[in-house]
């Protein structure tokens, strides 16, 4: 038995545990004795053979579908955080991810960047840009103002401003693809994503060369160099946080080198 199989096993029947019958429309009645629901209780909730589901329990080495985990997720009222463990446990990407409970209001996230003195922003799912601070305009000059759209990826590829800007364009252009395909391997069906692309692509000979070379590689910090028209040549250290209840978000800040 592996550790993950056993681990999956275990976790269901903690979550089996702690469901109240009458909440699930379960009789208590005298004779029970399992604390929480039964297995052939989850079994019938979830539509899954109650044999089936007492393998899964017991930390067999079964095959369990996606699909499977969906329907167990729903029976046992998973939240999201326990959703996500679930599948974690079981090897398999969710197809069906429970939402953001709430999205965060752009004032709040602009009184983040702003607390900063180095240049700041909040890139989104598709590298928008949400929020910048003055540091960060001033920085980049008119891509980032009021009413604009930011997306950095626009940015870099069709505005002719980032060419002479960013230092080394070409070698940080090929990077930028490689993260953001490995950024979004999970919505590569996406219809915003596949719109963002193509356009890209239509834009950009060098993004489309880029793209079909399918680099991936994940964001890291380090040295960013920068042309500026009126403050010369500058160099920052980036450093990259993710939002732990939020991890679409990406808070960007350079520091000083």
């Amino acid at each position: 038995m592996s550790i993950r199989r056993k681990e999956l096993g275990e976790f269901l029947t903690a979550m089996r545990q702690k469901c109240e019958p009458a909440a699930f429309g379960f009789p208590l009645g005298q004779r029970r004795r399992t604390q929480g629901l039964r297995r052939e209780e989850v079994a019938q909730l979830a539509d899954i053979s109650p044999t089936w589901y007492t393998w899964i329990e017991q930390g067999r080495e079964i095959s369990v579908s996606g699909k499977a985990l969906h329907r167990l997720a729903l029976a046992l009222r998973l939240d999201k955080t326990q959703r996500a463990y679930l599948f974690e446990l079981a090897g398999q990407r969710d197809l069906q991810p429970a939402a953001a409970e709430e999205e965060i209001a752009p004032a709040f996230l602009q009184r983040i960047v702003d607390d900063f003195a180095m240049p700041a922003y909040v890139m989104g799912r598709y590298w928008d840009v949400l929020a910048w601070n003055n540091a960060a305009a001033h920085l980049f000059g008119d891509w980032l103002a009021p009413d604009t759209a930011p997306n950095m990826l626009r940015f870099v590829f069709a505005n002719p401003h980032a060419r002479t800007l960013v230092e080394d364009w070409e070698t940080r252009a090929q990077r930028i693809v490689a993260e953001f395909r490995a950024d979004s391997r999970d919505q590569v069906d996406d219809p915003a994503m596949l719109q963002l692309v193509d356009s890209l692509h239509q834009s950009s000979p060098e993004f489309a060369t880029y793209w079909k070379r399918y680099d991936v590689l994940e964001r890291h910090g380090g040295l960013r160099g920068f042309n500026h028209p009126q403050r010369g040549h500058l160099t920052f250290s980036q450093v990259t946080f993710q939002l732990v209840d939020q991890a679409d978000l990406k808070l960007v800040l350079l520091t000083s080198a």
